[in-house]
């Protein structure tokens, strides 16, 4: 179920503007069970988009914009400290 008003083609402007930068990713795996983790989104594509973890991780980093739409991925630009740069 879809559970926002925006269209696909805002959802993929939304993430092609994050493409290169550092993002924090919530996965909702079923069940009350959720994988947090911090990653690069390097490559968007018609139908999908990808995240290269910035640490050991294993598991799914390649994600579709309707699981974005449907809350099952969340990503969110990840904070930059003013001490780094």
């Amino acid at each position: 179920m879809i559970k926002n008003g925006r269209d696909l083609t805002a959802v993929k402007r939304a993430v092609e503007k994050l493409k290169g930068e550092a993002v924090d990713v919530k996965v909702n795996l079923g069940r009350n069970k959720f994988v947090f983790y911090e990653g690069i989104l390097t490559k968007t594509y018609s139908s999908l988009f990808t995240i290269v973890p910035t640490q050991e991780f294993k598991g799914k980093t390649s994600f579709s914009y309707a699981e974005l739409m449907c809350g099952n991925v969340k990503i969110r630009p990840r904070l930059k400290l003013q001490n780094q740069k």
